[in-house]
């Protein structure tokens, strides 16, 4: 059986290391280092870095893979076919050309649409009707290798990063799963990309979550699922930074962009389209609520003196 080291990083890497696990002979993985998180700066661990404690998997944690401890243990470990899912660092050449069968990558996304750090992200946010996973062999270039295998999946209108993510973790770990061997013994031929309809999707940083309501109520709508579960969208409001985690686009144009009003019960802005609805959101300090509880204690949500204007939509009734 083919010696396998496994690199990867976040919850996509861990699925696809634990179907790989119990098929394969898993020599070796290696994650990023662990992270301070949260106001008391704990440690946290990478996904992967569980699963290997748990499975008692030699593990390596290097903050820099050029590191001479890294490629010596590397070399002691002697894989066969290096994995790569979502590890979070540039592979070098040293390492690319190191493994008899090179460095496969198990990318989210259906290449070459989507190259780079976020496919999940882009594909939700940009509104495709498909995502999907590709088996690559990689290269010096950033998603630019040969295509071994792929495979296409439909992405649902309440789709978010959290829940697209797991469905092509499942979906890439199996494939994985049925290329490798035959990949291996030669049955499988990579093919080259067709470059000149790549896309990329750069990385993500937190401000990018912050909602701009000029812009449309269905790119805003995209935007929060997109950006959950990080770095979750938000918007300013009496000088807090309020989140939203889940949002509904009303077929009404009552408020203008940034306004703030009531539709169906619930706390709604206005955008250059639509009027968009707040279904879940979070206060500073406080739990995720429903936007209708929300208002119970947003007592100025409304921009305007005197008595509170409830908004509506306006339904046509049946005739008889």
């Amino acid at each position: 059986m083919e010696k396998i080291v496994f690199m990867g990083s976040p919850r996509y890497a861990e699925i696809i290391l634990r179907e790989l696990y119990d098929r394969f002979d898993i020599v070796g993985v290696i994650t990023q280092p662990d992270k301070r998180v949260g106001r008391g700066r704990s440690f946290q661990f990478p996904p992967v870095k569980f699963f290997a404690k748990e499975k008692e998997i030699p593990l390596l944690q290097p903050r820099k893979l050029t590191a001479e401890n890294f490629i010596y243990v590397l070399s002691n470990w002697d894989p066969d076919v290096i994995i790569v899912a979502a590890y979070g660092k540039i592979l070098r050449p040293q390492i690319l050309e190191f493994p008899r069968f090179g460095c496969i990558n198990v990318h989210a996304s259906y290449l070459p649409r989507w190259r780079g750090a976020s496919p999940i992200q882009a594909a939700i946010l940009n509104g495709d009707q498909t995502a999907g996973v590709t088996i690559m062999k990689m290269d010096e270039g950033i998603d630019t290798g040969d295509i071994i295998t792929q495979k296409e999946v439909g992405i649902s209108e309440f789709e978010t990063t959290a829940s697209l993510t797991e469905k092509l973790a499942t979906i890439g770990a199996k494939l994985l799963v049925n290329t490798l061997s035959p990949y291996i013994k030669g049955k499988i031929i990579p093919e080259k990309q067709l470059s000149k309809n790549a896309t990329y999707a750069g990385l993500i940083k937190k401000q990018d979550g912050l909602l701009d309501f000029q812009k449309s109520a269905e790119e805003l709508e995209r935007q929060i699922r997109a950006y959950d579960p990080w770095p979750i969208c938000y918007f300013y409001w009496n000088g807090k930074n309020v989140k939203v985690y889940s949002a509904r686009v009303i077929k009404s144009h009552h408020l203008k962009p940034g306004q703030r009003g009531v539709i169906e019960k619930y706390p709604c802005i206005g955008t250059k389209t639509y009027d968009l609805l707040l279904v879940k959101v979070q206060m500073p300090g406080k739990k995720k609520i429903s936007g209708n509880v929300f208002l119970n204690g947003a007592r100025n949500w409304v921009e305007k003196k005197g008595k509170r204007m409830i908004y509506k939509n306006r339904r046509k009734r049946n005739e008889k």
